[in-house]
């Protein structure tokens, strides 16, 4: 009989979990050492990483903090070799330019590609690659459902959501014979150190809240169930897709809710 108890555990797996400082990548790691893994904190923020890191061991798990800056091809490249193998990555990083298209700069422009486009693409490009030559693994990229529905003030970091997903699916088509699975979360509106700006208006606050089914906001740890299925053999038969963890935004996205 399958052992369906242990489907979620990640025992004996490396993670690599890069924005583990803050947010979402600080739950997510701190999510997968709660489920075996060994978690190698990354951020750009060493202090931040290492906070992390600490934490995870005062609770019994393995972790190690490096510092990361998913902007350097070369940087990238040199981390990787002196990692151990890493069977699971998460990308949760990524900055946004809140102005109008017509507004922004060529060097905003250019901010936000080299991290949220670029960075991504080149920790998806070095995981893969020893992935692909040990023939398992599980590569996590952070979307956004700004992938799927935008507003003024969101191109140029939307668009920046929508080609991470399109990045997804082709290296899974490309890495699915070598075993190796690619996927994106989704998620709608978090707390996080990224958003921290909206939380401190609470006009914006509210309004996103009321954009989605649940009618609140997400806590970073209530993203974690998503990247612990995607890591784990729970999801071994999943790979090239987004998975929303919006509270139903991209359901009912635009509705009107009429006096029925």
């Amino acid at each position: 009989m399958y052992n369906y108890e242990a489907m979620f555990r990640v025992d004996g797996k490396t993670a690599l979990v890069v924005g583990a400082g803050s947010g979402i990548g600080e739950a997510s790691a701190q999510c997968l050492a709660a489920f075996g893994a060994k978690v190698i904190c990354a951020d750009i923020n060493q202090a931040a990483a290492e906070q992390t890191a600490n934490t995870i061991s005062e609770n019994g798990g393995q972790a190690q903090a490096i510092t990361i800056d998913m902007r350097s091809e070369s940087a990238i490249s040199a981390l990787f070799k002196q990692l151990d193998p890493i069977d699971i990555l998460i990308s949760t990083p990524s900055i946004n330019v809140r102005k109008p298209m017509l507004d922004i700069t060529e060097e905003e422009f250019s901010r936000v590609i080299d991290l949220n486009l670029k960075g991504t693409f080149l920790l998806m490009k070095n995981a893969g690659k020893g992935m692909a030559e040990r023939g398992s693994g599980s590569i996590i990229v952070f979307s956004s459902i700004r992938s799927q529905v935008v507003e003024p003030g969101q191109g140029v970091y939307a668009a920046t959501k929508a080609g991470a997903v399109q990045m997804v699916r082709a290296l899974a088509a490309e890495l699915a014979p070598k075993g190796v699975r690619v996927n994106a979360i989704g998620p709608g509106v978090v707390e996080t150190p990224l958003t921290a700006q909206i939380k401190n208006s609470p006009d914006w606050y509210n309004a996103y809240a009321n954009r989605n089914a649940m009618g609140r906001w997400a806590q970073p740890h209530e993203i974690t169930g998503a990247v612990v299925y995607l890591a784990s053999d729970a999801s071994s038969y999943v790979t090239g897709t987004i998975m929303f963890v919006d509270g139903g935004w991209t359901a009912i996205d635009g509705r009107f809710a009429p006096p029925l």
